[in-house]
């Protein structure tokens, strides 16, 4: 699923490129992407698509017509900002990603006719959304899984739902100080691999980000956050900071199906600590890198860097 670096870099692109465009056509070959901004959690069934073709159409009429004013990043959810406080939610769920280019319908099926990306990348191909622009560009929704979502209404009302309303402290906004990190892990649980992905509590942090932060911080992901230490997270707190921006800046990690809107591989890849590299060795001893499984996720972990403290250990023990 794209995380939050993944999720910021389709944003600075989407402020680049579309912002200004006016839009002219809406197409989909699957309406039940598009939610009722009033039941955006309610996946519809294949047996309701009157309702699904319904919500496109609304979709679709709340769109053509509307100047594309900025994009921006809540959590994991993109936000693009229209004229007439119209406000365009997508969320690009677990293989969803937003690319921009141009393509043809050919037989019902979209064809990638540019960039280059677009049209030789396999995991560019699943596009089941187009938005046109008026200049006759376009923005595209790839999912390879269908899971992705969209929605549009009015700018309170998409800030109201539960996509956007219980979304925790930004785990890059300035607001995340050390002291707050602290009252907020301080306050979870069961493990601190598991707490890192509550996005009520901190949001935008995903798989990927929990396992290379916490190896950073050399914590067990096991760990009870209750008892980490001041120094320990203090070390999670930077490591967490420092690696989002460094993620960012590499325009994200591309271990799967995220691609940036150019439809490229993400930079931070190739600096993984530990992420999708078990049986690899660590970087920093050359101990074989693990996979587990924490509160039903697979998770990355060096044994020795991050070795399970006294204090866990004997809390194991005597459960």
């Amino acid at each position: 699923m794209p995380e939050l670096p993944e999720v910021q870099t389709v944003v600075n692109d989407l402020n680049k490129k579309v912002a200004g465009k006016r839009i002219k056509d809406v197409w989909t070959d699957n309406p039940k992407l598009v939610r009722d901004h009033l039941h955006p959690s309610r996946r519809i069934s294949d047996a309701d698509i009157k309702e699904a073709q319904k919500n496109f159409r609304h979709f679709k009429r709340d769109l053509v017509g509307e100047k594309i004013l900025r994009a921006e990043r809540k959590g994991k959810n993109v936000l693009v900002y229209l004229s007439s406080n119209k406000l365009l939610l997508i969320h690009q769920k677990m293989t969803g990603h937003l690319l921009f280019g141009k393509w043809e319908i050919k037989k019902g099926r979209p064809k990638g006719l540019e960039p280059e990306a677009i049209k030789n990348d396999p995991f560019n191909g699943f596009i089941h959304l187009i938005i046109t622009f008026s200049d006759k560009t376009q923005l595209a929704l790839s999912d390879m899984r269908k899971f992705a979502k969209a929605m549009v209404a009015s700018v309170g009302q998409i800030h109201a739902t539960k996509d956007i309303a219980s979304l925790g402290i930004d785990a890059l906004s300035p607001d995340l100080t050390l002291k707050k990190f602290e009252e907020l892990i301080k306050t979870s649980g069961p493990t601190i691999k598991q707490a890192l992905l509550k996005p009520e509590l901190i949001s935008g942090i995903g798989n990927i980000y929990a396992d290379e932060s916490l190896h950073r911080a050399k914590i067990h992901p096991q760990q009870n956050p209750k008892k980490l230490t001041k120094d320990e997270l203090k070390r999670l707190h930077g490591a967490i900071k420092s690696i989002l921006r460094k993620a960012v800046r590499l325009r994200g990690t591309s271990t799967s199906d995220f691609r940036d809107t150019e439809g490229k591989e993400g930079g931070y890849t190739k600096w993984r600590l530990v992420y999708g590299r078990q049986g690899e060795s660590c970087q920093s001893c050359q101990t074989t890198i693990k996979r587990i499984k924490v509160g039903g996720r697979g998770t990355h972990l060096c044994p020795k860097c991050q070795k399970e403290s006294r204090l866990y250990k004997s809390r194991k023990r005597n459960s």
